[in-house]
């Protein structure tokens, strides 16, 4: 088991910055890979970005992030990051972090474990 707390959410003017943590529990945290999903209002939940389990070494983020957001992980603060750079207010969403056990996947349902996930407002 994995447990996932996210924190740094808030409101943000647009053009604005946060930095979002996923604070992880349980078993080798290093051993997953980590994924930020957002799920903005009547909208399907969708990746981000994702960042591959040990060193790192693979990172994807989805084309409307690339370029202002930037994933990390620190294994040994079992803790991952996602800096939101040049917010817009189509960033407006909640936003999780999920584990996964095993390779890049795009589909949330790949994941198998879930924060309660941090409300991100940007306004106009």
């Amino acid at each position: 088991q994995v447990q996932l707390v996210e924190s740094g959410g808030g409101l943000v003017q647009a053009g604005g910055s946060l930095r979002l943590s996923c604070a992880a529990s349980g078993r080798t945290f290093m051993s997953y890979a980590t994924g930020w999903f957002r799920q903005a209002p009547g909208k399907e939940r969708e990746l981000v970005a994702y960042i591959s389990r040990n060193g790192g070494a693979t990172i994807r983020y989805a084309d409307s992030v690339k370029g202002r957001f930037a994933i990390s992980r620190d294994n040994a603060k079992n803790t991952a990051y996602l800096q939101m750079n040049s917010l817009k207010p189509e960033d407006t969403a909640v936003y999780y972090c999920a584990a996964r056990d095993g390779l890049f996947s795009l589909s949330q349902y790949a994941y198998e474990y879930w924060g309660q996930g941090t409300q991100v407002t940007v306004s106009s």
